[in-house]
């Protein structure tokens, strides 16, 4: 989704919310990760949120113009790397095999032989259309953020095909991107 991401050619606006979007986004957020609620008022200090729209149908949650949140189409919100290296326990998790590193990082979609082989793990029941931080065997952070083509079972059962799409990688546009303002 980031793989050619540049704020120039891609962001078609930037806009302060009003407090009563701000307060609906954090509730969608919270619902969607019950662990951030204690820390959401760090996340997003009062009056600092802002939303970039991309041409792409894809709008960037901003904090103080670094982007902490992103989602598609009225779709699940996703956390940036940055974000979730900073709070990794809120995200729910897959890990996938080292041969799979290259691929991942070049913005592919993972496979679930990815997962199902020797040094892959799934280590949670999530189902499709679930967001997943894809962690790598060997690597202490994530190397992306993606969401679930199929359940956890199916992958173990059927074990072929894109079982997450990848959305935001480690070295893709919007992970080299310091500020949108």
């Amino acid at each position: 989704m980031f793989k050619k991401f540049t704020v120039d050619e891609n962001v078609s606006s930037t806009s302060q919310v009003k407090n009563s979007v701000v307060r609906g986004i954090t509730a969608q957020l919270i619902e969607q990760y019950p662990h951030l609620e204690t820390i959401m008022d760090d996340l997003i200090p009062k009056k600092s949120m802002t939303i970039a729209k991309c041409t792409d149908k894809v709008q960037i949650i901003l904090s103080d113009n670094i982007p902490i949140f992103f989602n598609e189409r009225d779709g699940p919100y996703l956390p940036t790397l940055k974000l979730l290296h900073k709070y990794p326990q809120f995200m729910k998790r897959m890990q996938a095999d080292k041969g799979a590193i290259p691929f991942i990082l070049g913005g592919a979609n993972i496979m679930a032989p990815g997962f199902t082989s020797p040094g892959g793990d799934i280590p949670f029941d999530l189902e499709e259309g679930d967001a997943v931080a894809i962690y790598v065997e060997g690597k202490e952070h994530a190397v992306a953020v993606g969401i679930m083509k199929m359940s956890t079972s199916d992958v173990k059962s059927i074990n072929k095909g894109v079982c997450v799409e990848n959305c935001h990688s480690l070295l893709d546009g919007l992970w080299m991107t310091k500020d949108i303002s």
